[in-house]
């Protein structure tokens, strides 16, 4: 894929030299046997007589004994993590609707404000165009024939 390079000659480099460092012993909280050990007993050697006749002889294997069993609660833990879970989500469900409650609640009585103000400012609305006291304020103007030349009424 690339091509060699014959026009120089490859770099020399110096052997490297690695040097292994020693483990020093430590203090061992036991020793290691050096030779293997016999165990302590030696099994005793068993001959059994089958019905047939037949003869076996062997090691005897002491009886397995079960290990003790743990104490198991009446409730397995999935089962109370579920019902813990239930109960934190009934909490929060039950915090969830007294909240749209509470908003729904807000809502209705902004709706309610905002119509009571509409009620009772299209009343003054009504009250000020249909009274008839005489004076209504502000300036009164009786157009008559007017002529309106260039920008300018003339009677």
């Amino acid at each position: 894929m690339y091509p060699d390079h014959t026009d120089r000659t490859p770099a020399v480099r110096a052997p490297e030299v690695h040097h292994p460092t020693p483990i020093t012993p430590t203090a061992a909280p036991y020793a290691a046997p050096l030779a293997p050990v016999q165990p302590h007993d030696v099994p005793t050697v068993a001959s059994i007589v089958l019905p047939d006749g037949r003869i076996v002889t062997g090691y005897a294997i002491p009886t397995a004994q079960p290990e003790p069993v743990a104490h198991k609660p009446a409730v397995s833990r999935t089962a109370v993590n579920v019902a813990l879970g239930g109960v934190g989500f009934l909490a929060v469900c039950g915090g969830l609707l007294v909240l749209t409650t509470l908003i729904t609640a807000l809502t209705a009585l902004i709706t309610q404000l905002i119509t009571l103000a509409a009620v009772i400012f299209g009343g003054w609305i009504a009250v000020q165009v249909f009274s008839t006291n005489g004076n209504k304020g502000g300036t009164t103007v009786n157009i008559r024939k007017a002529v309106i030349k260039r920008n300018r009424f003339y009677q």
